[in-house]
């Protein structure tokens, strides 16, 4: 039996609906490739874990409001060569896995992350955008998907588990670091994208981080669990 080339960690609290959307992609775009499908199960109250089941996926239970510390539950369990993380409510494009090769394949590259596109546009929608692009722009970093090889997810001890937020953009720039010390570089993907849901702003409204920037800071220090609670951890998911 061949060994499994991917590993894909997907945390999921109540995403019975989202779910499926988000593994159909991804087994479209993974085509004949080898893999292995994670779900991390948190705090679900709906058919979530049933769904993951009977879609064929491997089951982890973590039940911390801690992003950093479900999406490590799910590493912990991974075996294949490449590890990949990605949210339930996001669709990978179908040329994804190929990108991911084809950048990987080249001996420069340490990992990488993705162009985030919004399942909808508005003005309020674009300009939060527009906030976050220092970080792709001076940092070099993106974020959605997460792609690395085991060995260098290991080698940087996978997810802070000390923040509540921003863990993402954390991993970024370790990966990033990582990568210097062997003259590889992180690798934004964007011709390869997820499309993410809105569904954030379709409850809090398009203009809610602009009208609360303190809110948007704090997240971004990664420290305050209230805040997170509530953009995250308490927020509540519909169809």
């Amino acid at each position: 039996m061949n060994p499994i080339q991917y590993s894909i960690i997907i945390p999921a609290r109540n995403e019975e609906h989202t779910l499926p959307r988000c593994i159909g992609a991804l087994r479209g775009a993974l085509e004949h490739r080898s893999h292995e499908i994670i779900v991390v199960i948190n705090r679900c109250e709906d058919k979530t874990e049933l769904v993951a089941s009977t879609l064929g996926c491997r089951i982890v239970h973590d039940e911390s409001k801690n992003l950093a510390c479900i999406r490590n539950a799910g590493a912990r369990l991974a075996s294949g060569e490449v590890m990949i993380t990605v949210d339930a409510d996001s669709i990978v494009s179908a040329n994804m896995f190929a990108a991911i090769e084809q950048g990987l394949s080249r001996g420069d590259v340490i990992g990488g992350g993705v162009l985030i596109i919004p399942e909808r546009w508005s003005v309020g929608i674009l300009l939060t955008g527009i906030c976050l692009l220092p970080y792709v722009i001076f940092g070099g970093i993106s974020a959605g998907l997460f792609f690395c090889k085991r060995s260098d997810f290991e080698a940087i001890g996978g997810f802070n588990e000390n923040l509540v937020s921003v863990e993402d953009i954390d991993f970024a720039r370790r990966l990033r670091a990582w990568g210097a010390k062997q003259n590889k570089r992180f690798l934004n993907l964007y011709r390869a994208y997820i499309v993410t849901s809105c569904r954030k702003f379709d409850r809090l409204g398009d203009w809610y981080f602009l009208l609360h920037p303190w809110k948007f800071v704090t997240l971004l220090k990664g420290r305050n669990q209230a805040e997170a609670n509530a953009i995250w951890y308490d927020f509540p998911r519909g169809k």
